[in-house]
């Protein structure tokens, strides 16, 4: 199985788990706008800097725009780098209480930055944004950056590839949903009204397509790494994915 493909469960998963942690409950109370919404788009997005509402609807893809605009300008009182930052450190500590004690994380970390630091940021700018903030001295805050990162890196080309398969953006979300709800759930999350159109053989047909070149887009930026470090990132990233969502700590 292709590097890219091999990973990508991980990364989504360990990526997007901060996003719902207590260390982000506390970054939303900062903020001061009840709500995920708010925080989280004032934290994921605040590496574009203080841009219309329309920037971050396009490089966000998969939530309704209008939503989006709200989220946005209700958090206007919190600077972009600010909301990064703040987005940044919850991130960081995130890693540091889970990935505490983990004895491959130096390791880990090596592994990520060959594919962060190889992989190309066009048509991904919050992948670009994400990888410019400045990097942690320890390795288990420097680890969630990575692959907060990486995550980026393969929403972005998702989208890219969804659009190139002729489906829009909540045929897609409907179609995936997500680990923890089903895509209408999903695409209700995300701002989307109903009534949800009927999905097809033919619509999923689509998808499959699309998962197959964000894997074949992703797939450069892990060519860097040697045939061993190849087989050695999976397993440790599915080493640290069982230590994050393991029992509480």
């Amino acid at each position: 199985m292709p590097v890219a493909s091999a990973v990508k469960d991980q990364i989504q998963q360990i990526g997007g788990g901060f996003m719902f942690s207590r260390e982000v409950k506390a970054f939303s109370a900062l903020v001061g706008v009840p709500g995920f919404l708010p925080s989280y788009t004032r934290g994921r997005a605040g590496v574009l800097g203080d841009v219309d509402a329309d920037v971050v609807s396009a490089a966000f893809g998969f939530f309704r725009p209008e939503g989006v605009r709200a989220a946005w300008e209700s958090t206007s009182s919190t600077p972009a780098a600010k909301g990064a930052q703040g987005y940044l450190q919850a991130c960081e500590d995130f890693g540091r209480r889970k990935l505490a004690g983990f004895a491959e994380v130096e390791r880990l970390s090596e592994l990520l930055q060959i594919v962060v630091s190889t992989a190309d940021p066009y048509g991904v700018p919050l992948f670009a944004g994400w990888r410019a903030l400045a990097q942690a001295q320890d390795a288990p805050a420097r680890v969630l950056h990575q692959i907060q990162t990486l995550r980026e890196l393969r929403g972005g080309l998702h989208l890219m590839a969804v659009l190139a398969s002729g489906l829009t953006p909540v045929q897609a979300v409907l179609i995936a949903g997500s680990p923890l709800m089903p895509g209408a759930d999903q695409a209700r999350n995300f701002g989307w009204p109903e009534p949800f159109q009927e999905i097809t053989p033919e619509l999923k047909g689509r998808w499959m397509q699309a998962e197959a070149l964000t894997d074949e887009l992703a797939a450069p930026a892990f060519a860097a790494l040697s045939p061993e470090q190849a087989i050695e990132l999976p397993a440790l990233l599915s080493a640290a994915h069982a230590q994050v969502f393991g029992p509480a700590r």
